[in-house]
């Protein structure tokens, strides 16, 4: 573990690895996504859901020492949560044509920013390979299809609430619709 000089503590073994290099970055940023995780979990009433929100927050701690140490996530547990992201797509029967407010119940809007949070992570990897680093393409498909996940959770737990989505019309991008 480094220490910065004239220090004695330091909450984290990596936190003074060179500024450059984007792997304590990610891990930090995991570790925000899983928090966050957890806190929604404090929210949900359905014993269901929460055993499934414990299985992504772990998911996402394994995706946490992946870029540092070796790929911990599976190609079978992506299948997974792409199988609960397709219910939820059919359940909420969202057509992703439009685009809506990142609003509604505490649990949605909450997970609308985690949602917010994957796509932060898919970018810092980016970053990271762009600097000459190797990043496993299951990594962003991890990230990106968790984002797509707490998007569809948002709608789902809206919808459990009866509370309409609030559609947003972008004045710079248009979606065609299908009629």
């Amino acid at each position: 573990m480094k220490m910065k000089e004239g220090t004695v503590f330091c909450a984290y073994s990596f936190m003074y690895d060179d500024p450059e290099d984007l792997k304590t970055d990610y891990e930090f940023c995991t570790d925000e996504i899983a928090c966050n995780i957890g806190l929604l979990k404090a929210y949900i009433t359905d014993d269901g859901l929460k055993d499934e929100l414990i299985k992504v927050e772990t998911l996402v701690y394994h995706m946490n020492s992946s870029l540092r140490v070796k790929t911990a996530v599976t190609r079978d547990e992506l299948n997974w949560l792409h199988e609960i992201s397709l219910k939820y797509h059919e359940e909420t029967n969202h057509n992703y044509l439009r685009f809506v407010l990142p609003q509604g119940t505490i649990p949605a809007s909450l997970s609308h920013v985690i949602r917010n949070k994957c796509l932060k992570l898919a970018r810092l990897m980016h970053r990271y390979e762009a600097k000459g680093n190797k990043v496993d393409p299951i990594l962003y498909d991890f990230a990106n299809l968790l984002s797509d996940y707490f998007f569809l959770l948002a709608l789902k737990l809206n919808a459990q609430k009866n509370l309409e989505e609030i559609d947003f019309i972008s004045r710079n991008y248009k979606f065609k619709s299908i009629d």
